[in-house]
């Protein structure tokens, strides 16, 4: 059915070992928080990886776990892992699915670790402004809760509302909100993880520590393949007193990336810088007469009232340097009101539109070339309607791309072969362009075939050896990370 997994390397186990296997889980766990029905095993095969659609779509269940288990806590955790590496069962750690590189789905089948029953605030420390919480937790609830103390992690994806915690950290996730706040791994204070052979490590809760490498900043960004988080202390703000919206209009990208990149190097950090290129902003801000064949960049000043209006007042004088149409709060808001909106996935499948986002970051001194190369190469293969872009991120050295690209497999050409040529168009001309292949949404199975040449040989055989080393027996999450 797909390329994308290689169903010739899972392991069937037999009826009887998986009978064995269920007690033994349940000795480990209340049976309760074990299942092997084939409706949750459904339900667990997949994340929300945009191809998952058109498998949906055509009645196909692309790999299914042999068990699901839900742990209460850290003890749980690493019962199921030890049990699991003395089996030799692969295992595969689940926050609430929302990945769409199809870094969750279980290709060599095993067990499925859902932590949403971890999803408790351990502590509020006002004076360290942190946060101790299990993995489990939904973002937005965490938002919420914070917000209602007097406080902010500033950590808002498009996929708050269903997302966890632990996802995020293990995915490198980026907020919408990242110039200012930074990304999850810039939150990240300490960490307790459990190792592959169920062993249980805690860093010490400190702001620094020079004391060699850290080795739980392996676990950020490694996708579940070196062990689990269960446990995070991360940082946060005190709730801004005040913020301020502003939007301008540019006539072309370069002068809109231009305007970001001059008020980054001022130091200036608004908490959301969002420039959208003519076919972006005619989708999401048609209502707007000012921005029409124009490019939007929407701008949000948030926190201590003073730093808010110096924001602004510097940022305005560099929008109006470069020629930057006015057109005041109604875009920011249209923005506020729909950027959670990811309607349009599920309405293009039923239409045979294979549709997707690809993210990718680069240097200011590259940032165009390599834009117009991707949108270039996504265009050039055939059956493509359409390659979009809008840049979300920003560093004083560069910026993060956000590309959409929709279209139809042509006659003679399955839906998946069209949908990772594309993939692969858009990867190697990002690569070629000096960029990296994946800015937040990590790698899965959708770039894992790219992953060496992203890390070149030398530093890929460095993290398989890593790999080896902590995973002797390779059954965190398999099949993933190119290995």
């Amino acid at each position: 059915m797909t390329k994308l997994i290689d169903y010739s390397k899972k392991e069937e186990i037999s009826q009887q070992k998986k009978r064995e296997l269920f007690e033994k889980l349940c000795d480990v766990l209340p049976s309760k928080n074990v299942s092997d029905e084939e409706i949750d095993k459904i339900a667990y095969s997949k994340d929300y990886c945009l191809i998952t659609l058109r498998w949906i779509l055509e009645g196909v269940t692309p790999a299914t776990p042999d068990f699901i288990v839900w742990p209460e806590n850290t003890e749980q955790v690493s019962g199921v892992v030890k049990l699991a590496n003395i089996e030799e069962i692969p295992v595969i750690p689940f926050g609430e699915g929302s990945g769409v590189v199809g870094g969750a789905i279980p290709t060599r089948g095993g067990i499925i670790i859902d932590i949403k029953k971890m999803d408790k605030i351990l502590e509020i420390n006002d004076k360290n402004l942190e946060v101790r919480v299990q993995p489990g937790i939904n973002l937005m609830n965490l938002e919420r809760m914070l917000n209602k103390e007097g406080y902010t992690m500033g950590h808002s994806p498009q996929s708050i509302y269903c997302s966890a915690l632990g996802g995020n950290i293990s995915t490198r996730a980026a907020g919408q909100f990242s110039t200012k706040y930074g990304k999850i791994d810039d939150m990240v204070i300490s960490l307790e993880c459990v190792l592959p052979t169920g062993e249980i490590i805690r860093s010490k809760n400190v702001p620094k520590s020079s004391t060699g490498p850290s080795i739980e900043r392996l676990f950020i960004g490694a996708e579940g393949t070196l062990g689990i988080i269960t446990e995070a202390t991360m940082k946060i703000w005190p709730y801004p007193e005040k913020k301020t919206l502003m939007s301008y209009a540019f006539e072309n990208l370069e002068d809109g990336l231009e305007v970001i990149r001059k008020i980054m190097r001022k130091m200036i950090f608004p908490a959301v810088i969002r420039l959208y290129d003519e076919i972006e902003t005619s989708r999401h801000f048609y209502q707007t007469p000012e921005a029409k064949k124009r490019c939007m960049l929407i701008l949000v000043m948030e926190g201590d009232e003073d730093l808010v209006d110096l924001e602004e007042k510097v940022s305005k004088k560099i929008c109006e340097d470069y020629r930057g149409i006015a057109c005041r709060e109604e875009p920011v808001n249209h923005w506020f009101e729909t950027r959670f909106n990811v309607k349009e996935a599920s309405d293009f499948a039923p239409l045979d539109i294979i549709f997707d986002t690809i993210e990718v970051s680069v240097n200011w001194d590259k940032s165009l070339n390599l834009c117009n190369s991707m949108i270039s190469a996504m265009k050039a293969v055939n059956g493509v309607l359409f390659a979009s872009v809008h840049a979300s991120h920003f560093y004083p050295q560069g910026v993060c791309f956000y590309f959409t690209f929709g279209g139809a497999a042509p006659g003679g050409v399955k839906p998946e072969e069209f949908y990772m040529s594309v993939w692969n168009a858009a990867m190697k001309s990002c690569i070629d362009a000096g960029g990296s292949i994946s800015h937040h949404h990590g790698i899965g199975i959708i770039r894992s075939q790219w992953l060496k040449e992203e890390l070149g040989k030398e530093g890929f055989d460095a993290l398989k050896r890593i790999k080896g080393s902590i995973d002797p027996k390779n059954i965190m999450n398999p099949g993933k990370m190119g290995m």
